[in-house]
């Protein structure tokens, strides 16, 4: 494997994201398509992960990974979800190693964010929050709160089975989400 260059991230910082939790946020705009973090991974193999570690906080933290459960070292176990993510993700799975690049411009104080999928193990902050706008706005909710129908749920099963993030995703049995519980 040849040597990987580490980013220096001065401008990214680790704050309290409010009922989020801590997440990563930026000092400085960012424009689209900029690398901002390289992560390497531990690697869990699959037997070692489903006896101990899906038992643990580490289940909220990994990804899915050829022959297990690949926990982010670094930057990337702090991305925080966001239906709107404006960070996206590659799986380089040789390298044992996650690319992490803007998907648009990003302003200074912005969150960066990632989408963990549609199969969230948690309340959505998003919708919690959509969901106060459009009562205090007169809204019914319904459709309209930021909750996807089952139509729309399918939609999202259906793009997110379709995402490949290497060639050699192929040969994963793993669900091809690429996101894993992270």
């Amino acid at each position: 494997m040849e040597p990987v260059r580490l980013f220096n991230q001065s401008t990214l910082q680790i704050q309290d994201c409010g009922a989020k939790g801590r997440g990563v946020v930026t000092t400085v705009a960012i424009p689209a398509r900029t690398i901002i973090d390289i992560s390497p991974i531990l690697l869990f193999p699959s037997e070692e992960y489903s006896t101990h570690g899906r038992y643990t906080q580490l289940d909220h933290y990994t990804y899915r990974w050829k022959g297990g459960m690949a926990l982010a070292l670094g930057l990337g176990s702090m991305f925080n979800h966001s239906n709107s993510p404006n960070v996206g993700f590659q799986r380089d799975i040789d390298s044992g190693l996650i690319k992490y690049s803007t998907l648009r411009e990003i302003h200074a104080g912005e969150e960066l964010c990632i989408s963990y999928g549609p199969n969230l193990w948690f309340p959505d902050m998003e919708d919690s929050q959509n969901q106060d706008k459009n009562t205090n706005n007169g809204s019914s909710g319904g459709a309209s709160n930021g909750a996807m129908s089952d139509s729309e749920d399918e939609t999202a099963e259906s793009f997110f089975s379709r995402i490949q993030f290497s060639d050699d995703d192929d040969d994963d049995d793993d669900d091809e989400d690429g996101n894993g519980s992270s």
